[in-house]
């Protein structure tokens, strides 16, 4: 048995889903509003996790343009069979549930296949007999269908049936099926993903039932859990690792301490399965997971990940692939090559505040976490801004930044919180073109900083309740990033890094 620690995946990487080919392991989640979409995350041992690709990468495959926050990608599925990479997936802002597949799982991917389904969370079922099933959340009946399909072209070969309407949670949805010992067992998540989420499963001798549910259901919950350092945990897939043991991975939210609220976003957990004589699933410590478990990895844990954290000193002819914009950004507007070794962030009008900034973040990982960036300024012009966000959606985020008013170079803190925009800090400054900017995040404060010679200033600070989940509006399902940005003009990033202080 060997110990790992929770979340194998930090920072908002929400509802995952797992294949194995051979003995690689490969694990997409869901990205909403942000581009590009569905991350494609690859391990050997399940604990060490590697971003390797992302399955959207086009705006033909990914229009967010009309995206509200939290709209975007729903909760992707992947699969693999005979050859092919399947990720099925919804956008809530565009035509719905689509498929795209790849052979190369490091190369680009189809554009979408459209589907037939009214609603989110869509699983592709390769049976052994050879038929493909698609099950989904179904919206106008509220329960689960499944129908039999052709995945390389979205047609439908049956009518829907419901097969589930779950254990009598709200919200029955994220349906998995698998076929265990000539069972097929069907996964579903149900009690909303907030802090009453749960795992549920059932059986059949078919995949469109009757199916029994399992008598110790939930098989994942930490409801009443309240003082657990991990909260909300469900939204589940299961895979077989190549010692035949099962795993399941979910998502959950680590808290801030004594507080129920969340500014990392929902992130990616893993539990050992064991199962039971009668053949039902014991997911972790009975039904619970913690920041430390231990389970019989399928390889040894090689102990070469490093702690969390990032670095980019736009050395290269492309941007890292952690990198990430809102919605389908304007490429124009970023350049590696106008001055080598800098990022040039090229801005109209449009602020934080609009749907498509000129601002590209990385997820933060931990509580505790340094960010810092240097900026340069050819010039400055009236009301020009450049600097360093920490970036929930465009309703809620703070910003650090220089600008020009009346001639005069300031320092600015502003903070946008709900429907409330602030200027809480302005520093007068003898600019000479060069700026660094630090935040470091905390579970009480984000605390803001500038240096122009050796010593850092801090100008203020933002609440980090400010930035959490349950502080702002309904239906935000994201996490906060820390990114660059910039606004009514050019400016040049000599680098950005962020640190794990914890």
């Amino acid at each position: 048995m060997a110990r790992y620690r929770n979340p194998i995946i930090k920072g908002f990487n929400p509802d995952p889903s797992i294949c194995r080919v051979g003995d690689d392991y490969y694990l997409v989640t869901s990205t909403f509003e942000f581009f590009p979409g569905v991350p494609i995350y690859h391990s050997k041992n399940l604990v060490e996790w590697e971003l390797i690709n992302y399955c959207l990468t086009r705006d033909a495959q990914l229009n967010l343009l009309n995206a509200r926050c939290s709209g975007g990608i729903y909760a992707p599925t992947i699969r693999y069979h005979d050859g092919l990479f399947y990720m099925i997936t919804t956008n809530v802002s565009d035509r719905g549930s689509f498929i795209v597949y790849t052979e190369d799982i490091h190369g680009a991917w189809s554009d979408p296949v459209w589907v037939d389904h009214q609603g989110i969370d869509p699983s592709l079922f390769f049976d052994d007999d050879g038929t493909v099933y698609f099950c989904g959340k179904d919206d106008r009946s509220g329960g689960i269908i499944l129908y039999q399909i052709e995945p390389r072209t979205g047609k439908k070969l049956s009518a829907d049936r419901i097969i589930s309407y779950g254990s009598g949670g709200r919200h029955p949805e994220a349906p998995h099926i698998y076929k265990i010992n000539n069972y097929y067992y069907l996964l579903l998540a149900e009690g909303g993903t907030e802090y009453g989420h749960m795992a549920t499963i059932f059986r059949s001798k078919s995949p469109y039932g009757p199916y029994e549910a399992c008598p110790h259901n939930p098989i994942l919950s930490h409801r009443d859990y309240a003082a657990l350092p991990i909260q909300a945990t469900g939204h589940a897939d299961l895979v077989q690792d190549t010692n035949s043991n099962w795993w399941l991975v979910c998502l959950g939210i680590r808290p801030l301490p004594g507080l129920l609220l969340h500014n990392l976003g929902r992130e990616t957990f893993l539990a050992p399965v064991v199962w039971t004589e009668d053949g039902w699933p014991v997911v972790g410590n009975k039904g619970t997971i913690a920041l430390t478990m231990e389970g019989p990895l399928p390889a040894p844990v090689t102990g070469g990940k490093a702690p969390a954290g990032f670095e980019d000193h736009f050395e290269g002819p492309a941007l890292k692939k952690e990198w990430t914009f809102v919605r389908n950004p304007q490429r124009e507007n970023y350049s590696l090559t106008a001055r080598k070794g800098y990022l040039k962030l090229s801005a109209g009008k449009e602020s934080l505040s609009d749907p498509r900034p000129t601002f590209l973040g990385i997820r933060q990982q931990e509580f505790a976490m340094l960010a810092q960036t240097k900026v340069v300024l050819d010039r400055t012009g009236e009301g020009q801004k450049a600097g360093l966000a920490a970036y929930y959606n465009q309703n809620y985020h703070y910003a650090i930044y220089v600008t020009k008013e009346q001639s005069r170079n300031y320092v600015v803190l502003a903070k946008k919180v709900h429907d409330l925009f602030a200027t809480t800090a302005k520093v007068g400054i003898d600019f000479a073109g060069t700026i660094e900017f630090q935040i470091e995040t905390g579970t009480e404060d984000y605390r803001f900083r500038y240096r122009l010679a050796d010593d850092w200033i801090e100008v203020g600070t933002g609440k980090t309740a400010g930035l959490c989940t349950e502080g702002t509006m309904t239906m935000t399902f994201t996490g906060t990033f820390l990114g660059l940005f910039a606004s009514n003009g050019e400016a040049y990033f000599q680098y950005f890094s962020v640190q794990s202080l914890e």
